[in-house]
């Protein structure tokens, strides 16, 4: 059941750039994939069945968030595990959102997937000839899939990308950014992109799944590459998809602090093989907030290290992982993202707070990918799956990108092979703006401080009178960015980062209560909504509308 309640003014352009049909270099294909992550590659990989595939992304093919992935891949690997107890750690951490149905899905055919990876050269990590497992935050069991130690996204990007590279009938375009989504009497009939050679191209595509990461880079403190900027999210909001949820946002507890410094993740691995958390004091404080202690569900540790933090008046706290055993052999790229610090991690401690780190909300879409935009699927960290609910369990995302990334590519080009050719505009120009006599804001700004005022407002604890002023400043930059007509990635990303905050701010405003990562510290008692419910969010005629979807 469907509720709607409110619906706001929002100052929205259909498209963000101009673009003339009859100069702009046109594009064929049976399936678009927009990008290359695990999700992208493995629907691309699957939609090759049936069809031509094109894969574009928006720089080289490892530059999103699988490549950096350092923790592994939820899977029941072993027999003192069980799917069922998968399913349940799943559920009770996603705390009353998830959808069952998908998250039996993903956990029933995890193992097929990687077995599949296996065979098309994947490398696990081994202990006495068996895989080898970790245990990470909220899982009951050993059951987190690793390769190379702390480098299982690098091993899964190369495994994914060669597949593809040996697909003849997949083509990749490297350097080649989503403007937007093109769609036609309500149907996403491809895209109009950037490429870094080519210019302006308009792609033809009779499916299009949408695979394009998260949004983290809308937060000043992130793990998320600089390509996280919300772009293919804000692109289908203006093509009128149905979004989910856009409030909930995981934070990891534990990015590397340095002053200067990117915020480098220290994989949740190294609190499961035995690190534990201190204050500046050296306290060991986690048993205070949960009975898990160190091994909390990610919300709880992000939010106990805030609440530390403040009472101790620290800048950070500390990982102390001295006493592990064989840790640089564990995680090699994580004793020598320390040492680049000047830190031993068998001597001294690794300071840490937490970051933004995982977009749980997206485009809606079904178990199969489909979106409420004809044409248009969407998979990995882009969609809203239902599988997370509330709180991603950890892990869990590497394995929904191989099952559900398969599920949409195998849809899509299910699809793409029983329809003729894709609907094309004719003629005339597409995407015609007037341009704006506003004065046109530094971007640059707008983009730091804009960051800033989410992580400050909209970020681990929230509260609504910051929330209603994150929207007013928000509304006054989008006076003067979202209004114009600008011609190179950087702005578009700008533009895009103000409708994905947007989008947030609202959602985040709307619900009240504090539900899994989403923290109202003016209504902070953690029990979820009665009946629990999805918030929703549109674009549609100059107006956002939000409602809210009941769970039955």
């Amino acid at each position: 059941m469907i509720i709607t309640f409110m619906a706001l003014l929002y100052d929205t352009r259909r498209y963000l750039s101009n673009f003339h049909v009859s100069r702009t270099g046109h594009v064929f294909t049976d399936v678009l994939v927009v990008g290359s992550g695990v999700a992208g590659a493995r629907a691309a990989i699957e939609a090759s069945r049936y069809c031509d595939v094109l894969l574009i992304t928006k720089g080289g093919f490892h530059g999103g968030c699988t490549s950096n992935a350092q923790g592994g891949i939820a899977c029941v690997f072993d027999e003192s595990d069980s799917i069922q107890q998968h399913i349940d750690d799943t559920l009770r951490v996603g705390a009353g959102l998830n959808h069952r149905d998908v998250v039996e899905r993903v956990v029933r055919e995890g193992p097929a997937r990687i077995a599949e990876l296996m065979t098309w050269g994947f490398r696990t990590d081994r202990e006495a000839g068996r895989v080898a497992l970790t245990r990470e935050a909220g899982h009951s069991r050993d059951r987190v899939v690793h390769a190379q130690g702390d480098a299982t996204g690098r091993e899964l990007a190369a495994t994914l990308e060669r597949r593809v590279r040996q697909t003849f009938n997949v083509r990749v375009f490297e350097d080649c950014f989503l403007i937007d989504l093109i769609t036609l009497e309500g149907v996403c009939c491809g895209a109009i992109t950037s490429h870094g050679r080519y210019g302006h191209q308009i792609i033809w595509a009779k499916q299009t799944v949408l695979a394009s990461g998260g949004c983290g880079q809308v937060y000043r403190e992130t793990t998320n590459p600089a390509e996280a900027t919300g772009d293919g999210v804000a692109a289908a909001f203006r093509a009128g998809a149905t979004l989910r949820d856009m409030e909930l946002v995981q934070f990891h507890p534990t990015a590397l602090y340095v002053a200067g410094a990117g915020r480098e993740l220290i994989s949740e691995a190294v609190r499961g093989e035995g690190a534990y958390l201190v204050d500046k004091a050296g306290h060991r404080f986690m048993a205070e907030y949960h009975l898990d202690g160190e091994l909390a569900p990610r919300d709880v540790v992000s939010r106990a290290i805030t609440d530390r933090l403040r009472t101790t008046q620290g800048q950070c706290v500390y990982l102390d992982a001295r006493h592990v055993r064989g840790f640089p052999q564990r995680f090699p790229s994580i004793t020598k993202l320390c040492a680049d610090f000047q830190l031993d991690v068998g001597r001294d401690l690794i300071p840490v707070r937490p970051a933004a780190h995982y977009m749980i909300g997206g485009v809606i879409a079904d178990p199969d990918g489909r979106t409420s935009l004809p044409g248009l699927l969407c998979c990995g960290e882009a969609a809203c799956s239902g599988l997370h609910g509330a709180n991603r369990l950890a892990s869990n995302s590497l394995l929904e990108g191989l099952v559900l990334g398969a599920a949409a590519g195998a849809a899509a080009g299910s699809r793409a092979s029983e329809i003729g050719e894709p609907a094309t505009i004719q003629k005339g120009v597409a995407g015609q703006t007037a341009p704006s006599e506003r004065t046109e804001l530094d971007l640059h700004d707008v983009r730091n401080s804009l960051r800033s005022v989410i992580w400050r407002n909209a970020g681990i604890e929230r509260v609504g009178p910051r929330l209603r002023e994150t929207l007013d400043i928000l509304k006054f930059w989008g006076h003067y960015v979202l209004d114009k007509t600008l011609d190179e990635s950087f702005a578009w990303e700008t533009q895009n980062m103000l409708t994905v905050a947007r989008l947030l701010a609202m959602s985040a405003l709307d619900r009240t209560e504090s539900c899994g990562v989403h923290y109202r510290s003016d209504e902070p008692d953690d029990l979820g909504p009665s009946p629990p419910y999805h918030t929703q969010i549109r674009h549609e005629a100059g107006h956002t509308t939000v409602s809210h979807e009941i769970l039955t």
